[in-house]
């Protein structure tokens, strides 16, 4: 279920109703909504709420553009030949004379008013798609947003629930003589042989691509290496390191990328024992 609704809220469905889907991402839409009725009724949802918003926002044609039109029409009806314009004598005779049928005017006027509503109807259609493309901008905005404030929500659900678990110690790891500035949080429950690092809480500085962190423990005076991790701006989860079930201090150093078997001493950033 979870899933599917990750599935809804990726904005794939605003992008299948107007259109801007390759024929894979169309093929799999209808599929899902074929397979799965919350998709389908998602869909219907929001086809409803784009149709009431197009007609909410129609907008009328510039005075100036029916202008034109019309003084278009009164040119054609000028252009017309077929008013009377002088009357021919009756010939008195046995003889009947046929005038010649003038051309019917009448398609003439159809294809005008016709042309008019072509352009009318253009002008109103380019409005229209200038206002889904806006309303798609806000929807795909609006959707990367409310998948921004998920993933902040459950990361702070699964930090509470680690905070409040009584088997875990949060040990605060302070900045060496070199790093005064440097700190971090780190969770340790023996019980459980987790040891989790709170990255939203992370006071390193960000590490180059030839570089990685290193996590390690104190065990009866050796260190033990418990995984590297990398210091980004988008570092805002709890990072779960490599299991241990005793320690007494945990530090941290700057290490190769990979890491070091042995940690370098005068690259340690952090360290914090465990009281």
């Amino acid at each position: 279920m979870e899933d599917i609704k990750a599935y809804i809220e990726s904005g794939i469905l605003e992008l299948y109703v107007l259109g801007d889907v390759t024929q894979e991402e169309k093929n799999q839409v209808e599929a899902m909504i074929s397979e799965y009725p919350a998709v389908k009724a998602e869909l219907d949802e929001i086809e409803r709420s784009m149709e009431a918003y197009a007609l909410e926002n129609a907008i009328e044609p510039s005075e100036e553009l029916r202008g034109k039109i019309l003084n278009s029409l009164l040119t054609n009806f000028g252009d017309d030949d077929t008013f009377p314009t002088k009357k021919e004598p009756v010939k008195k005779d046995n003889l009947i004379a046929f005038t010649a049928s003038k051309p019917n005017s009448f398609y003439k006027y159809a294809f005008a008013a016709c042309l008019a509503l072509l352009i009318l109807s253009v002008a109103a259609l380019v409005d229209v798609y200038d206002q889904l493309k806006e309303a798609n901008t806000q929807l795909v905005a609006l959707s990367s947003s409310n998948q921004h404030f998920t993933n902040t929500v459950k990361f702070m659900d699964h930090q509470l629930n680690i905070y409040r678990d009584p088997t875990f110690k949060v040990i605060k790891l302070q900045g060496t003589a070199k790093h005064t500035s440097a700190s971090m949080l780190v969770a340790f429950s023996p019980i459980k042989k987790q040891v989790m690092i709170d990255m939203a809480d992370l006071q390193l500085p960000q590490n180059d691509s030839a570089h990685q962190y290193q996590l390690w423990a104190l065990v009866g005076g050796k260190p033990v290496s418990l995984g590297v991790f990398d210091k980004t701006s988008d570092s805002v989860d709890m990072k779960q390191m490599q299991s241990i079930a005793v320690a007494q201090a945990f530090a941290v150093t700057l290490e190769p990328k990979g890491g070091s078997v042995n940690p370098t001493m005068d690259q340690m950033m952090v360290m914090g024992a465990v009281l």
